[in-house]
């Protein structure tokens, strides 16, 4: 199969030389109209010159100027009359072929016609009387040299002299020169400008060179293993540049998602392990030690904790993958958060009272927002959890709730150990721990999950999750939520009580829900 480069390169060919084809026939077309025109134009000039010569004569002399008497012996040549040496002489002057008759009549030819063989002169003549009758410039084919004679449209003159009209004719020679340099020139320039055209397509052919590589790189890139691979680029402003580009780029990402992938697939057997190798252990130990003993409660005991981490990191993975496939629908509706702020707050104390941890609400806005109350408390939660689990004792952390352009910031600080600055970009993946060369079952476990989900939360109510930390110095987790402005309805004044109290609370009802309505949209939409 040929190559792209090849056959853009013929195509090119193919195309240039039909266009200069078509713009030689349209050129040829031309000149020769043009020509055609010019010679029309001359003969009509001679033609008129001739007969004013004609005219002028016979007025100032008459007849005795013009014409001698002399016997003709030809009817297509003189007739009982011939013009006067003299006046002929002034005549003979005039170029190309010049015809003066009458209605039957030749009276005069030029030196041009004269010299023609017989049988032209006498289809000239011929054609010159009927030149009346016919279409306007007739032709007059000759057999010298196959030369066309292109007459002009007769002109009268004084009909006092016995003449009435003048015909001129020129050859059409020049139409046929004007269409061979037309042609010379074609034949002469086409093959070099078809040359450099195809060596110019072949050139820019070459940028599709790099497209098979390009092929050829991408057609490598099989499997996992070779993701790293990156296709080179000689060029980045152009199409096939920004191609490549955009090629690396989706390269790029797939080799991020494989690798996520392995570590994911890594990091959860790793976490299934640990607690499976344990609920066993605890199982077997169980099972050999007396029926309703102390240490057989001990052992049954852990393995129900083990049990219960197992059940709360399947819980987790199917609620990421559920928001991966966007099978995961949030129950929307308007919710204070000052008031899930404050519950928050209460559950953080009660959680920091081990390490005698000061839990602080620093400020708390009223701001309403549209979303899921389920959700949006896990979410305020795991942040909190991450909060003071990594506090020193005695520490503290403290809580936000800030009205922000139109928007609700719920933010969290502590002062504890912090994040350094290369882990920030991965806190929010899926079992990324910066703790992680502590035991998972140390104080500090866990699956490494919390982020990820508190991340998919933020995102599912059209909201983003940020975070700002210095090692040692603590970290700041922000989400920002839109808001919504819910307007109180006051219902007007009636005289009957009962009926003011329902009107009321179904205004109220109504607004509630056009405000859901709205808002859901406007959710939706982001």
């Amino acid at each position: 199969m040929p190559s792209v480069r090849a056959r853009i390169t013929t195509s090119y060919a193919l195309a240039l030389a039909g266009a200069i084809a078509v713009s030689t026939i349209v050129l040829v077309i031309e000149r020769r109209q043009a020509a055609t025109d010019d010679l029309v134009n001359r003969a009509n000039a001679i033609a008129e010159l001739a007969a004013r010569i004609v005219s002028q004569a016979g007025a100032s002399d008459e007849q005795q100027r013009i014409f001698a008497d002399s016997a003709a012996t030809s009817p297509l040549t003189f007739v009982d009359k011939q013009f006067n040496p003299r006046f002929s002489a002034l005549l003979d002057v005039l170029p190309e072929y010049v015809v003066i008759t009458d209605s039957s009549r030749v009276f005069y030819a030029s030196v041009a016609a004269r010299l023609l063989k017989p049988r032209d002169y006498e289809a000239l003549t011929t054609e010159a009387l009927r030149g009346a009758r016919r279409v306007p410039n007739p032709r007059v084919n000759l057999t010298d040299a196959s030369d066309l004679v292109l007459l002009s449209d007769p002109h009268d003159v004084r009909r006092e002299t016995g003449l009435r009209r003048v015909v001129a004719g020129v050859s059409t020679k020049p139409v046929d020169v004007a269409t061979s340099q037309v042609l010379q020139v074609v034949v002469v320039a086409s093959p070099l400008i078809l040359l450099i055209s195809v060596a110019a397509a072949w050139g820019i052919g070459g940028r599709f060179v790099f497209l098979e590589r390009m092929v050829d790189e991408v057609e490598a890139i099989t499997d996992g293993r070779s993701l790293h691979r990156r296709i080179p680029l000689d060029y980045d402003d152009d199409e096939i540049g920004r191609l490549g580009l955009t090629l690396n780029a989706m390269l790029s990402r797939l080799e991020g998602s494989f690798a996520a992938l392995r570590r994911f697939t890594a990091d959860a057997s790793h976490e299934f392990k640990t607690p499976l190798t344990v609920l066993r252990a605890d199982i077997e130990r169980a099972m050999g030690l007396p029926q309703g003993s102390t240490e057989q409660l001990v052992a049954l005991e852990e393995a129900l904790a083990e049990t219960t981490r197992m059940a709360s990191l399947v819980e987790s993975l199917l609620t990421l993958a559920r928001a991966d496939e966007g099978r995961f629908d949030l129950h929307r509706e308007p919710v204070a958060l000052e008031a899930v702020v404050q519950d928050v707050a209460e559950t953080a104390n009660i959680l920091g009272e081990a390490n005698s941890l000061t839990v602080k609400v620093t400020r708390v806005d009223p701001v309403t927002v549209l979303g899921d109350e389920v959700r949006l408390r896990q979410l305020f939660l795991n942040l909190v959890e991450n909060a003071v689990k990594y506090s020193p004792k005695q520490g503290a952390v403290e809580l936000s709730l800030e009205a922000r352009d139109d928007s609700a910031v719920f933010a969290v600080k502590d002062h504890g150990i912090g994040i350094a600055g290369p882990d920030l970009p991965f806190i929010f993946e899926r079992f990324w721990r910066v703790d992680r060369a502590r035991s998972r079952g140390g104080e500090r476990a866990g699956a490494g999950l919390g982020l990820a989900i508190c991340q998919w939360i933020a995102q599912a109510h059209g909201g983003s999750i940020s975070v700002s930390s210095r090692l040692g110095r603590g970290s700041t987790f922000a989400v920002t939520i839109p808001a919504v402005h819910v307007t109180p309805v006051v219902s007007a004044p009636s005289s009957s009580p009962p009926a003011t109290g329902a009107a009321t609370a179904a205004t109220t009802a109504a607004a509630a829900g056009a405000a859901t309505g709205a808002a859901t949209g406007a959710a939706t939409e982001a």
